[in-house]
């Protein structure tokens, strides 16, 4: 490995020192400097472009070139005539100014070679084929070549620091604009332009009316010959493992035209690549938004989907995954377009993990925990959405979605406690839930337009939860306070629990234009809430009957029916005005809140007033280079759970009763961002600092039993404020075909809770940093380095911890001989405390893939993961009262053999 390295440093500094620079200025007829002015050098003897350049504010550019070589330079601009200048390179670099003269006739721009990126206001164009160096194989690789363009560690497309909300394919959504499936499936053969959208309104209607600085939508144009054809990939594989055989079947084909589009995606395989995680099936929205958050009320729903173990980097000891998906889009006239897509995701996944626990504050008399577990997860999602456009004239537009979501999924954990011995935890749930979303858009004229949002959501959970605990003696005092019968073998814990949710946003917006540089926004909304929780909690005795129980604790309750109903009725005022490089948009919302929740016959009610600000800012420094400012307060709601006053079994260490007498919590939202993205010399620049501070914050105060982990908790209204800031920051730069970057993040959190009656501090500092170096070369091999250092700190009452992350990392991809593709990836990791290593580990992958050329039908691959057949690895993670590290096991090494044919 040390060996490839020193070659590919060597050859990425042979590269750059066999090169000149060509700079200068361009400018019109009367000495305006021109910004955004195409440069271009083309090789007189290969005819290719060997180089390109955008002029900055100033009318700069500049060019690496190769030495003593014949190039034309081309210079272009909208409404000017093309210049050329043929000139001779030598071993000294070069200044050249050039003036352009104004062209009267405006016709079209007509250039041999197309430029790699053109910039046309808020859009930015990159050419795909300028950047591919032919071992791309999804649209995620092309991406990753294009700067500006980054895909972070949660599969998010980021530009200029600003996470990509929608992706569409020739002005279609892509199941419904979802980023992750797109990159990961979207042939990169296919792709030929990538149109970047900034400042993205969903609605056209409201572009000049709001504020869309942090909206980015992507959309993919295809190359000649993939419109009006079927085109995509058939992928079938096949290989041998330690544990069993292994496969994969990846059908991937894609239909557009001008009336209709129509998407496959299909995968089943057990090697552990993961095309859809439960991860990403709870973060879909569908694009769905939330109304009421943007008056500044949060209420919260809560989650009462399983406790499922989280699969790491989606790596696991076993993973078997299928997962189906299709999307259309159709416009039926001028006037309609429908469109809506379908989802289902089946996996069965094995899980070990070893943890040791440390809780908060030793002097507590709370011991520390060594756990192993073995646990069988199973997980059926199912999601389907249907949605119509209707835009008879350009001054209406009304939209309707309905999304549906279904699935069964259950955990089967073998568990073992240092302090509680052997425990069996079983789940289960089939929870459903309905969305529907109605929009109107009316503009009355220039200076009148009107907006209706309504949103309403349907919902029911019904998750089960059961546990055995094999070694009695160590849950005797729980079995007393919960009125267990202990003349058993062991204790068979088990409850129901059902929530019931139905909720309704709606929203009516009225702006009216002032003039071009301001208008005022007048809203008003309301958001109805209703919420039924029931519970009990059951004994499965030796006979298998079931034995209901009378707590000896919490006045005896341990059955919950609980009706919560929420409303808010508010009225909000913004006023937007443009001056300079400046738009100030300040306004507030004024609410009307009743929350009552009613349970043993007895109704609690809390109704207020509450004025909510909230400001923004945008400074404009240049076309490319921008800072946010944001302050909102906002209100936050709590879910029913949390107001239930019977014992609730949130594992068989965690019980929990709910306060009646909860209210709200008011917090403070603020942050700054800049960004700043130079096409001069490519330097993507962003910074970002957030601060929150929350008051009131419902918190929980938890007694542990003396000498154990099991803790009974209540929420209360911390009279104490939680506080929480972070900063990051990335800036990255081009050097010819080097792409250097430098990232760092910090967060810090700061809340209160009472454990064992005593008020208990738990803060948490983390910072990452990341050194990353990539290349880009047509030819040559190319490889990206990495580094990664991160400190995690935790200090939870006298408990403090930390612990250190190194990880450098390497990626090559070369293009051998036109027909061989060879990729590789190697990673180290060194996991470690105060004390020393705890563990280290490294991981190895590689394929070879054959093609006779980059139009053949037929590629060869074989691939290999986890080369170094490494067992485990390990990370840290805080929680409300305690720390933990854990090390969790993973799938051996794989080879497989791989047939992909495309259409």
């Amino acid at each position: 490995m040390k060996l490839i390295l020193t070659t590919l440093l060597l050859l990425a500094t042979s590269t750059l020192f066999a090169q000149i620079k060509l700079e200068g200025v361009v400018k019109d007829s009367i000495g305006n400097p021109l910004e955004l002015a195409n440069v271009i050098a083309i090789n007189q003897e290969t005819k290719a472009l060997d180089s390109y350049g955008i002029t900055n504010d100033q009318g700069r550019y500049k060019l690496s070139l190769k030495k003593n070589a014949t190039y034309k330079l081309q210079v272009s601009y909208i409404g000017m005539k093309t210049a050329e200048e043929l000139f001779e390179s030598k071993d000294v670099d070069l200044v050249k100014n050039i003036t352009l003269q104004n062209d009267n006739t405006l016709d079209e721009i007509n250039l041999v070679y197309e430029m790699p990126v053109v910039v046309r206001g808020d859009t930015l164009i990159y050419n795909a084929d300028s950047f591919n160096k032919g071992t791309e194989r999804k649209l995620g690789d092309v991406l990753k070549n294009l700067p500006g363009v980054e895909i972070n560690d949660d599969g998010q497309i980021q530009v200029e620091g600003k996470v990509v909300t929608k992706i569409m394919v020739e002005g279609k959504e892509f199941f419904d604009g979802d980023s992750k499936l797109a990159t990961q499936n979207i042939p990169s053969n296919a792709v030929d332009k990538v149109q970047i959208l900034k400042n993205y309104a969903e609605v056209g209607q409201l572009s000049g009316v709001t504020n869309n600085q942090d909206n980015v939508a992507i959309n993919i144009k295809l190359k000649e010959g993939k419109t009006n054809f079927w085109f995509g990939n058939v992928t079938l594989g096949g290989g041998a493992s330690n544990q069993n055989g292994l496969y994969l079947i990846q059908p991937k084909l894609f239909y557009y035209s001008p009336e209709y589009s129509i998407n496959t995606i299909t995968d089943l395989n057990n090697i552990g690549e993961v095309t859809f995680t439960r991860r990403d099936y709870f973060n879909f929205t569908g694009g769905f938004r939330n109304p009421s958050r943007s008056s500044g009320t949060n209420i919260n729903l809560g989650s009462n989907d399983l406790g499922f173990l989280t699969v790491q980097n989606n790596r696991a000891k076993d993973i078997n995954t299928k997962f189906g998906g299709a999307n259309f889009s159709w416009a039926a006239n001028k006037a309609l377009d429908l469109s809506g897509f379908a989802l289902f995701s089946n996996s069965r996944t094995d899980l070990e993990e070893n943890r040791d626990i440390q809780y908060t504050n030793p002097a507590l008399g709370i011991p520390d925990e060594s756990t192993t577990s073995n646990t069988t997860q199973r997980s059926d999602l199912g999601m389907l959405k249907l949605s119509a456009k209707y835009k008879p004239n350009t001054r209406n537009q009304l939209d309707y979605d309905i999304l549906g979501r279904l699935s069964k999924e259950s955990q089967d954990e073998r568990f073992f406690s240092s302090v509680n011995g052997n425990i069996g935890q079983f789940e289960n749930s089939s929870p459903y839930s309905i969305s529907q979303n109605l929009n109107y858009y009316y503009t009355h004229n220039e200076n009148h337009i009107f907006a209706l949002e309504v949103q309403h959501l349907l919902q029911d959970e019904d998750p089960f939860y059961n546990a055995v605990l094999e070694d009695k003696e160590n849950y005797d005092g729980t079995a007393n306070n919960l009125g267990l019968d202990g003349a058993q073998l062991g204790y068979n814990i088990a409850q129901n629990k059902r929530v019931k949710s139905n909720q309704m946003d709606a929203k009516l917006d009225y702006w009216n234009i002032l003039n071009t540089k301001s208008n005022i926004n007048f809203t008003l909304g309301s958001v109805l809430s209703t919420q039924q929780f029931d519970s009990n909690i059951f004994q499965f005795l030796d006979d298998n009957s079931q034995f209901n129980p009378t707590p000896t604790i919490n006045d005896g309750l341990d059955t919950n029916d609980i009706k919560y109903n929420f409303s808010d009725v508010y009225l909000g005022f913004h006023y937007r005005l443009k001056t300079g490089k400046f738009t100030f948009t300040p306004g507030a919302s004024a609410h009307a809140y009743s929350a009552k929740n009613t349970q043993l016959n007895i109704q609690v009610t809390d109704n207020f007033f509450r004025l909510l600000p909230d400001f923004n800012m945008i400074m404009q420094l240049k076309k490319s280079e921008q800072v946010t400012l944001n302050y909102r307060m906002q209100t936050q709601f709590t879910d029913v759970s949390k107001f239930a006053s019977g014992l609730v079994l949130n594992s068989y260490s965690a019980l929990f009763s709910g306060n009646p007498e909860l209210e709200s919590a008011l917090s403070h939202n603020i942050n700054l961002n800049y960004y700043s993205f130079n096409m001069f010399n490519y330097t993507n620049v962003y910074a970002g600092l957030n601060y929150s501070k929350s008051i009131d914050n419902i918190r929980n105060t938890s007694v542990f039993e003396p000498g154990s982990v099991i803790r009974i908790s209540s929420p209360f209204n911390s009279g104490f404020a939680d506080e929480s800031a972070s900063a990051n920051g990335r800036f990255q730069r081009a050097f010819g075909k080097i792409r250097a970057s430098l990232s760092g993040n910090f967060n810090y959190s700061k809340f209160n809770q009472f454990i064992q009656n005593r008020l208990s501090i738990n803060e948490s500092f983390s910072q990452t940093y990341r050194t990353e170096l990539r290349t880009n070369f047509k030819t040559a091999p190319n490889f990206e380095l990495g580094y990664r250092y991160t400190i995690q700190d935790n200090n939870q009452g006298s408990n403090n911890t930390k612990f250190y992350t190194k990880a450098p990392s390497i990626e090559v991809d070369a293009l051998i001989l036109k027909s061989f593709t060879f990729k590789s990836d190697y990673s180290y990791t060194n996991f470690s405390n105060a004390n020393g290593t705890i563990n280290s580990y490294e991981f190895l992958n590689a394929s070879l893939s054959y093609r006779k050329d980059k139009d053949a039908k037929l590629e060869y691959e074989i691939k290999a993961t986890n080369l170094f057949n490494t067992k485990s690895q390990n990370n840290s993670n805080t929680g409300a009262i305690s720390v933990s590290a854990t090390e969790y096991f993973i799938q051996p090494l794989f080879v497989s053999f791989r047939l992909r044919y495309e259409l």
